[in-house]
């Protein structure tokens, strides 16, 4: 069942956060930065289920800073703590630059597609 929860728009991020199967999918659009943080940080920190399950869909970022990483990290660490699990899906090429250049890439797991990232 696909319901949509919200949808938060600050400056050059959108969010739009959804659930599939109990998976809670983070949809953005624009630009990840200092500016934006605290709208993703609110996306990523609205899960209070057990061993919450989230998909970050990053098709649509054009841009990522170091606040993007650093806010990945933490969410990571906060529902690996919880037993569940963060995936990024279908990074473009200059956000998985960044990720890859930085090694998110090894420690959090991103799929080509948002079907990949649903799927175990």
């Amino acid at each position: 069942m696909t319901g949509i929860e919200r949808a938060e728009q600050t400056g050059r991020l959108s969010v739009v956060a959804t659930a599939t199967d109990g998976i809670r999918v983070v949809s953005l659009a624009g630009e990840i930065d200092h500016d934006s943080g605290d709208t993703l940080r609110r996306a990523l920190d609205a899960c209070d289920t057990p061993r919450p399950r989230i998909v970050v869909d990053l098709r649509q970022v054009t841009f990522m800073d170091s606040s993007g990483i650093n806010i990945f990290i933490a969410a990571h660490r906060t529902v690996s703590e919880a037993g569940g699990w963060l995936r990024l899906a279908a990074p473009g090429e200059a956000v998985m630059r960044t990720l890859s250049l930085v090694g998110v890439d090894a420690v959090i797991d991103c799929r080509e597609t948002l079907r990949q990232a649903l799927s175990n």
